[in-house]
């Protein structure tokens, strides 16, 4: 059991609460964007600049290439172990890249001009990452400097890794958690990059959806055609192509990709009846993102279940043609669009990706052909709600909140957590801090400074329950 107390530990977060603020401020200030090779520097620096907290905070970190951008690792020994026991050893994964911060008209300051804005809940974070996902990371590297600070330690062993490349698909995190396995051990992972329920009530995430992501391009004429001379004769390829985008969903809104329901596995009544005793107001969230119903949503299920535990497949972009200013009469020689499928928990991925490749090429006319890129397949995930880690996990949370923390799932995806399952043989501890209205991947992203300073304090919480799981040697 630890004989590090938390009790200091939280008061000093509280005092060094404006030192935090600056240092997520410094970070928000690189436009790490990942997808975007003109910010190539930037994602370095950033990477550089994650490195170097590390590594002040007793850390031996290092930047490591990849075939894409740069990965950290970073390891701090801890206490070391006695009695014949040694504390946990745990796997802090997040990521310093950023979405881009188009359209950039709509925000009220510079993406990567980080301000304090007073809002309804006191002050808030606005900048681009500042809930997704630096401020959350920042979390526990705070909670890391209070214990270095009160303790000169920390209660368990750590080994952190940062990719920048979440944003854009993760192509170099498999080969690198693959080829590192060895160093990347652990026995559980902290991931801080879910949600919690509302500003006041803390939640664990115990369910990910998971993802397939195809790139499709149809392609028919062997040039761009004059609309005059050659429109009624053969199929306009965007026309086809959304003729096809337009039968992906029936008027149930069920999903008619071959087989993609054979292996989704009905909520079980316990688990429907404690979603329901969340009390989610499907209408109050639609109206927040000014909308008045869900009804393109699948027929027959409530908004969570829709959410948490049914598949789901859209339509991110369409692109094709003449999309310039003015009038260009032409029929496109080609049309692409990027559709992705949200998966539930039995799901198969590739399964999934090729019927929706086989869905596609089916409605092809002769003389027509259809191209994928692959960009993006990851499987559904569940934390089991009975892990000692997650237990520690609850403990932690109630001691900052004074409340239980509610078990919840999300519609979102983190790849990254099947990685470290596949690869490493352990479980990921989904600990989040942002709201549902934090704007993620839109303009004026934002991160309640209340929620950013629990979620130091729960990190430090958390650690020193963490610590409390006693393994014995030999």
């Amino acid at each position: 059991m630890s004989e590090l107390p938390v009790a200091q530990v939280l008061e000093r977060v509280d005092a060094n609460l404006d030192g935090s603020v600056d240092r997520l401020f410094d970070l928000l200030r690189i436009p790490s964007v990942s997808t975007d090779p003109a910010y190539t520097e930037h994602v370095l620096r950033a990477a550089r600049w994650m490195a170097d907290e590390l590594t002040g905070l007793g850390f031996e970190a290092a930047v490591r290439p990849t075939t894409g951008h740069p990965m950290v690792v970073a390891h701090h020994p801890g206490p070391g172990g006695s009695n014949g026991a040694e504390v946990p050893h745990l796997l802090y994964y997040g990521h310093y890249d950023v979405q881009p911060a188009d359209p950039l008209e709509l925000w009220d300051s510079g993406p990567f001009e980080p301000v304090l804005v007073d809002a309804e809940r006191g002050k808030r974070i606005v900048a681009r990452g500042a809930v997704d996902d630096k401020g959350q990371v920042m979390t526990w590297v705070e909670a890391f400097r209070a214990w270095r600070d009160v303790h000169g330690t920390l209660p368990c062993k750590v080994t952190v890794l940062l990719e920048g490349e979440e944003e854009c698909g993760s192509p170099s995190l498999d080969p690198f958690i693959a080829a590192n396995a060895d160093e990347l051990k652990a026995d559980a992972c902290i991931v801080c990059d879910t949600g919690m329920w509302d500003v006041d009530q803390p939640a664990i995430t115990y369910s990910l959806r998971g993802m397939v992501y195809q790139e499709v391009t149809v392609r028919g004429p062997s040039r761009d055609l004059h609309s005059g001379m050659y429109g009624g004769g053969g199929v306009n390829p965007l026309n086809l192509l959304a003729r096809i985008l337009g039968e992906l969903h029936d008027a149930e809104g069920r999903v008619q990709i071959p087989h993609f329901y054979d292996d989704v596995v009905p909520v079980g009544a316990n688990e429907k009846a404690q979603w329901e005793a969340l009390g989610y107001d499907e209408r109050e969230a639609m109206e927040d993102i000014g909308l008045v119903s869900a009804d393109g949503g699948e027929r027959g299920y409530s908004a969570i279940e829709r959410q948490w535990a049914r598949p789901t497949c859209d339509v991110n972009g369409i692109l094709g043609g003449y999309v310039g200013d003015g009038a260009k009469t032409v029929i496109a020689r080609e049309a692409m669009a990027k559709i992705s499928c949200r998966l539930v928990p039995d799901q198969d991925p590739q399964a999934v990706s090729e019927n929706l490749k086989k869905f596609v090429t089916d409605r092809l006319p002769d003389g027509y052909t259809a191209s994928f890129v692959d960009l993006g397949a990851s499987p559904a995930i569940r934390v089991p709600t009975d892990s000692p880690y997650l237990n520690a996990d609850r403990r932690g949370l109630a001691e900052v909140f004074g409340k239980e923390a509610y078990l919840i799932g999300t519609g979102g995806s983190i790849p990254a957590v099947g990685s470290i399952a596949r690869y490493l043989g352990i479980d990921s501890i989904l600990l989040g801090f942002g709201l549902e209205d934090d704007r993620v991947h839109s303009p004026n992203e934002k991160f309640e400074l209340v929620c950013f300073h629990n979620g130091i304090r729960s990190n430090a919480a958390v650690l020193a329950r963490m610590a409390e799981i006693v393994k014995r040697k030999g």
